[in-house]
C-alpha cells in the first residue's frame, strides 16, 4: 500500500535518511523502515533501519526516499511525524505521534 498521508517525514528526516544510505554499507540498495516493538519504559519502543520490503509493507514517498511501514506498527503511528533532531542528550531519529498517551523522558518509548 502506498500513502504518504499515513506517517510524514519531516525535511531534516529526508536529508538525514539520504545521508545515511549513502554512507552506511548496510543500508546499500535498501529502504528506510520505521517500526515499533514492545518494550522501553512506556510500553512500546520506535525503531529505524535500512531493510528490504516486505509482503505488506506501507511505502510512503518523501523527496526522493521510501520509507517502509509494516501494518502492526502503522496502527500505532498512523498520522505521526519522523523527524530527526540534534540536542545536548544527542542527535537522532524522533517520532511526533499523535496516538501516544504518554511517552517517556528521552521520547524514544510510548503508551497507547
Amino acid at each position: 500500500m502506498e500513502n504518504a498521508e499515513l506517517v510524514s517525514l519531516s525535511p531534516k528526516a529526508v536529508e538525514k535518511i539520504k545521508e545515511y544510505s549513502e554512507k552506511m554499507p548496510e543500508a546499500k540498495g535498501k529502504q528506510f523502515r520505521v517500526y515499533v516493538q514492545g518494550g522501553g519504559c512506556s510500553g512500546f519502543s520506535y525503531g529505524f533501519m535500512f531493510d528490504d520490503q516486505r509482503d505488506g509493507d506501507n511505502i510512503i514517498q518523501a523527496s526522493g526516499v521510501t520509507c517502509l511501514i509494516d501494518s502492526q506498527s502503522l496502527m500505532l503511528i498512523k498520522g505521526a511525524t519522523v523527524d530527526f533532531v540534534e540536542g545536548m542528550t544527542g542527535a537522532g531519529f524522533a517520532v511526533e505521534n499523535p496516538n501516544a498517551k504518554t511517552s517517556c523522558g528521552c521520547g524514544s518509548s510510548f503508551s497507547v
